[in-house]
């Protein structure tokens, strides 16, 4: 007998049905908006979901409450040396969900290919900079090659459309906007610009500081952009039409602004989030979290699990609440949350 499907529903109306797993906290960039150079105490292996952990909690997710796309992420998730085997288990269940990866995307060029034959759909690759030394100052490594070897690959793999992630800083890559968009045009990948947002191990993030959606949409003039007609339904990204351009399936080229904090989309979204070591977030910036490790490992059935689950997303706010002055910053960093 099939499972009884519930939603992950909270107290104003929303269901979520886009999961976003962290496979690992670990990470081998050190970018300088993200952790600090000597990197983070990493979460220890006993504590963090074995394969066969994660794979349950994405069937619970997916066959018993409504879930319909899942994202792995880190940390970088491509470090988890059982991710192939987890996305083809994902993969395998009925209802089939989409199924993608955000990366750093080093090392995507030797497993691009092994991804797409286990049923990924599709990758977001995070790239702030066009040039190599400074990619080595914003990283603190030298894998400028690798990125860009990362983005030919899940392309010739197949794993379209290919987004990129660009957060900008201020004084640091922002004069790149223009070259950023025409890389991507160039190569038929997608941009997404990202406002930088409060989630730095560091907690020194100043909104005075930040990049804005508006900003960006300047610096993009140039470029003639046009709005797009197709709704964002869900979508984080509000989405612009580049005229004279078409992206690898040859729909016309858009390029993306997740504006998190001035222009938040709180109202729409349907995500829940599921950490390494099994905590569940109904929100980026929840101060609080929800234990499904140890239902897990104290034998809980699915149905006890999907309950937890359940209860932990109604108790989601109505917004992240940046600009309320009680803000705290959550106490993990986005390394150790996941996109």
């Amino acid at each position: 007998m099939a499972a009884r499907v519930t939603v992950l529903a909270d107290r104003f109306g929303r269901i979520a049905t886009d999961l976003r797993v962290s496979l690992t906290d670990r990470c081998n960039l050190r970018c300088t908006y993200c952790m600090p150079a000597e990197g983070l105490a990493w979460m220890p292996q006993p504590q963090q979901l074995t394969d066969d952990e994660v794979k349950r909690l994405v069937r619970i997710a997916v066959e018993q409450l409504g879930v319909t796309e899942v994202r792995f992420t880190g940390g970088e998730p491509l470090i988890r040396r059982g991710l192939v085997d987890i996305v083809a288990d994902a993969a395998r269940l009925d209802p089939r969900p989409k199924l993608s990866v955000t990366t750093n995307g080093i090392g995507l060029d030797r497993i691009a290919v092994s991804l797409r034959e286990a049923g990924l759909h599709r990758v977001n690759v995070s790239l702030d900079t066009l040039d190599p030394a400074r990619f080595h100052k914003l990283t603190l490594r030298d894998r400028h090659s690798d990125v860009l070897a990362g983005l030919r690959a899940a392309a010739a793999a197949g794993l379209t459309p290919v987004k990129i992630n660009t957060v900008l800083m201020r004084g640091v890559n922002d004069d790149e906007a223009p070259q950023l968009l025409q890389f991507a045009l160039d190569h038929g990948y997608q941009l997404r610009f990202i406002e930088q947002m409060p989630l730095d191990a560091q907690h020194q993030w100043d909104r005075h500081e930040m990049v804005t959606a508006e900003e960006i949409l300047a610096a993009l003039e140039p470029f003639g952009l046009q709005p797009d007609d197709v709704s964002r339904g869900t979508a984080p990204a509000e989405t612009w039409l580049v005229p004279g351009y078409v992206d690898a399936a040859g729909e016309p080229a858009r390029v993306g602004v997740i504006a998190s904090v001035t222009r938040p989309f709180c109202g729409d979204c349907d995500r829940t989030r599921l950490t390494a070591d099994g905590q569940v977030r109904n929100c980026l910036f929840a101060t609080e979290e929800s234990d499904l490790r140890k239902l897990l490992r104290d034998g809980a059935s699915d149905s006890a699990i999907s309950e937890a689950w359940r209860a932990a997303m109604w108790g989601k706010r109505a917004g992240h609440g940046i600009d309320d002055p009680t803000f705290l910053q959550p106490a993990r960093p986005m390394s150790a949350i996941g996109g």
